[in-house]
């Protein structure tokens, strides 16, 4: 199942740089290990934003969850999931 799933990061301002520094090396290291199992398939940057949009292919909307649940970041995400199908003109 593909779906496209919108990431905007609302961390914390005041959070000490170190603590920040610390959960993105930790984010960095689980979305590069899903993107290498095949997982999380695409990922673009937003520019001017700091928020993302990526598609995943996972087996089930459960396994989504678990996935976007389990990013270190996802305490502070805003995320809009959508669900995606073949589009009949595609070659």
């Amino acid at each position: 199942m593909l779906f496209m799933v919108e990431m905007i990061v609302n961390m914390p301002a005041d959070m000490p740089a170190d603590q920040a520094n610390e959960i993105k090396a930790r984010e960095k290291a689980y979305s590069q290990d899903l993107q290498r199992s095949g997982k999380w398939a695409h990922i673009w940057r937003v520019v001017g934003e700091y928020k993302n949009v990526s598609i995943f292919n996972v087996e089930s909307n459960d396994e989504l969850h678990t996935l976007l649940s389990g990013l270190p970041l996802f305490p502070y995400m805003d995320i809009k999931v959508t669900a995606l199908c073949r589009h009949p003109s595609a070659i």
